[in-house]
């Protein structure tokens, strides 16, 4: 009896250890390689940065006063369309004329002065070079008009001055253009001390605009003069405006980041020239601008990824035959179990498309790359066997 029960034990030992075996050889896995191909074709390739800047006219000038005083009269409003030497304003003339009229009184004066020390000057240097004065009063005479000349001269200076504060009164236009800004009322009045007051704010052409961006430390050496230039306004979100770089300035400006105001953030001013024909561009409105620092229009190119692709363990097996070329830079292709590699010559990348300039032509198709898939053998077996009747089938099947 005892004998028996030890043959049983042993019986069920064997019996789990072939179970464990089979379940182990069951679930030995099953490699498959597969390769991705793509051809050749033309694409667009661009690389491009962000930056944001503001709306401005490209000629933008201040109108203000040199003398201080009242604004009399206002001949211009916003939006208002001047020529230039156009009367847009006029200051209170009534203290600059009396001083005008003062220097004129003082020029005159001095003038008559001057004439007479003249005339007498003139006779008295005949008589001193005939012997018929003394020194003395030929040195007075002499004195004399070269007195009232320097009083003459600072005269004239006075008048001038007097004429051209006066004629500082009548503001003129000094260009072709459209008033963007008034910044005065009539009657009020302005001091014309270190700084001149602006009056009004003109800009020159609104069908020629220009976006100046603040482009970060970063990005700048990579834009170019010419380059071709995308933006957008809040505005109008759903068009878009097309630019061209004609200006970096060497100028940079540092702003305070916002998460330390010990950190801060370099940036340097970008002009890009803007067609304005509809006179949709407005100055002043913030823009958020696409510098295209890599711009080419159908090309032929692949993917990046292609060129990195290299035929080796574990994706090729020992029957296979790889045709390789010592070349800075190939595409392969595969034929039943035969790699080949073409030399190419290649131009500009994005990181994502590459430019091939020689070496394939467009619908060439190529490797970008290879899988490797794992699948187990117990999962191949399953479904492969039948179903148990008594098992519940897979969403969606109905038992007949």
């Amino acid at each position: 009896m005892k004998k028996k029960k030890t043959i049983l034990i042993v019986l069920t030992i064997l019996a789990v250890v072939v179970v464990a075996l089979v379940f182990l050889v069951g679930r030995k896995d099953k490699t498959q390689i597969s390769f991705v191909t793509v051809k050749v074709n033309k694409e667009d390739i661009s690389n491009s940065v962000t930056a944001t800047g503001t709306i401005e006219p490209v000629t933008e000038v201040e109108v203000g006063t040199q003398v201080s005083g009242i604004v009399d009269k206002l001949y211009a409003d916003y939006n208002s369309v001047v020529t230039k030497g156009q009367l847009i304003a006029e200051m209170d003339k009534i203290t600059l004329q009396s001083e005008m009229a003062s220097a004129q009184a003082s020029y005159d004066g001095n003038k008559a002065e001057y004439d007479y020390q003249l005339r007498n000057y003139e006779r008295s240097k005949t008589l001193h070079d005939k012997k018929l004065i003394s020194e003395t009063d030929y040195e007075l005479a002499l004195y004399n008009y070269e007195k009232s000349k320097s009083l003459f001269d600072s005269s004239k200076a006075a008048l001038a001055k007097a004429q051209r504060n006066l004629s500082y009164a009548t503001i003129t236009s000094p260009i072709d253009g459209v008033v963007i800004n008034r910044a005065v009322e009539e009657g009020q009045t302005v001091a014309a001390g270190f700084e001149t007051p602006t009056l009004f704010t003109i800009a020159a052409d609104l069908t020629q605009m220009q976006v100046v961006a603040d482009v970060d430390e970063a990005d700048i050496g990579e834009v170019k003069e010419g380059q071709r230039v995308a933006f957008t306004v809040d505005a109008y979100p759903n068009d878009t405006f097309d630019g061209q770089v004609t200006q970096i300035r060497l100028g940079s400006a540092s702003n305070s980041s916002s998460g330390s105001s010990s950190e801060s953030v370099v940036t340097y001013e970008v002009v890009i020239s803007a067609q304005n024909p509809d006179l949709k561009l407005k100055p002043r409105l913030t823009a958020n601008v696409t510098i295209f620092t890599l711009d080419k229009k159908d090309v032929l190119s692949v993917p990046t990824k292609a060129l990195r692709f290299n035929p080796e363990i574990p994706l090729i097996s020992e029957e296979d035959i790889v045709n390789d070329i010592n070349a800075e830079h190939k595409l392969w292709t595969k034929d039943n179990n035969v790699f080949t590699a073409h030399p190419v010559k290649i131009g500009i990348s994005n990181g994502i498309q590459t430019e091939i300039i020689d070496g394939v032509s467009e619908g060439f198709p190529v490797i970008l790359e290879g899988n490797i898939v794992t699948t187990s053998a117990q999962e191949i077996k399953g479904q492969g066997s039948e179903q148990s009747p008594f098992m519940p089938g897979p969403p969606g099947s109905k038992k007949k």
